[in-house]
This record gives structure tokens, C-alpha cells and sequence, in this order.
């Protein structure tokens, strides 16, 4: 199967279960072991699960070929190897703290643009740009010395006049 394809398979099938932040990359200018990754979210082990079942359900039938899937047992990041692709669908904590898209910065991110069926006209396809990120430039501060200022004393207040004032008076 054709690379294209099999990035418009994984991505439907993905989108079919709501998959959110599906992310695609094109690696091949980083590593020889693949040429693509996806990388998605779900939010709970059963979801990831159903995703990576869906997945590999969907390229077989489109007559892909499925080497293994990983991770299943725990349902926080499950891996479906695909051959030139490798799908990454994980929750969101586990995602945030591995930072795959990070990771792979040299990476450039891949839009795909999957057919509209009539029944699906207000889908859209959700593909998200990784930026190259660089330090900001930052000049060191001098910090200042801490001055204290003596405290202003304050004019002692007048104490009122006493009931026994009033009267001698």
C-alpha cells in the first residue's frame, strides 16, 4: 500500500472513534526505520484501546499490512506499527509528558486531506503544525540592591479628652 493511502486510512480511522489532536509528521529526513508517524490522543484506556483496534481493523481492510501493535495491556500509549507508519495514540498526560512532537522537532508535520462524504460535510480535518523552537534571546538583568528606607515616624496621635477632664473644666 502506498504511503498516501496508508496515511488516509489511519487518519479516517482515527477520526471516526474522535481521536483528538491527530498529528501527522513525516520522519524520513530523521530516521530510515519509518517514514511516518501519528500521533493522537484519546481520553481513556478504553478509547486508545478502540482506537488502535480500529486502526488496525481499517488498513487490513484496506489491504494493508499490520506488523504489530503495543501497549494494550495498560491503555495509556498504544503503538500500531504499520510499516512505513507508526501510530502513537496516547491520553493526554502521558502525551504532554513525552512531548513526541518535540522530540521529533526536525520532523516537518504533514497535512492530510481526506475525502468528504456527503454524511460527514461539517467534518473537518484537524492537522497541526510543529514549529521549530528557539530560546528568546534574553540579555541578563542586573539586579539592583535592595535600598531600605528608614520608616517616617508618624505624628503621635491626640488621645481624647477623658470624661474627668470634661468635668474639671
Amino acid at each position: 500500500m502506498k504511503l498516501d493511502k496508508l496515511l488516509k486510512v489511519a487518519v479516517a480511522a482515527l477520526e471516526d472513534i474522535k481521536a483528538k489532536e491527530i498529528v501527522t509528521l513525516d520522519v524520513s529526513r530523521v530516521t530510515a526505520m519509518f517514514d511516518s508517524m501519528i500521533i493522537a490522543s484519546a481520553d481513556s484506556g478504553r478509547q486508545t484501546k478502540a482506537l488502535a483496534s480500529h486502526v488496525v481493523e481499517k488498513v487490513k481492510a484496506a489491504g494493508g499490512t499490520v506488523y504489530s501493535t503495543e501497549g494494550e495491556d495498560s491503555g495509556e500509549w498504544v503503538l500500531v506499527d504499520l510499516g512505513d507508519v507508526i501510530v502513537h495514540i496516547m491520553q493526554p498526560a502521558v502525551r504532554a509528558h513525552y512531548n513526541l512532537e518535540d522530540l521529533w522537532l526536525e520532523a516537518e508535520a504533514v497535512k492530510i486531506k481526506l475525502p468528504v462524504a456527503k454524511s460527514d460535510a461539517t467534518k473537518k480535518v484537524v492537522s497541526k503544525k510543529v514549529a521549530a523552537k528557539k530560546p528568546a534571546a534574553t540579555k541578563p538583568v542586573a539586579k539592583k540592591p535592595a535600598v531600605k528606607k528608614p520608616l517616617a515616624k508618624k505624628p503621635a496621635a491626640k488621645k481624647p479628652a477623658t470624661k474627668l477632664a470634661k468635668k474639671a473644666g
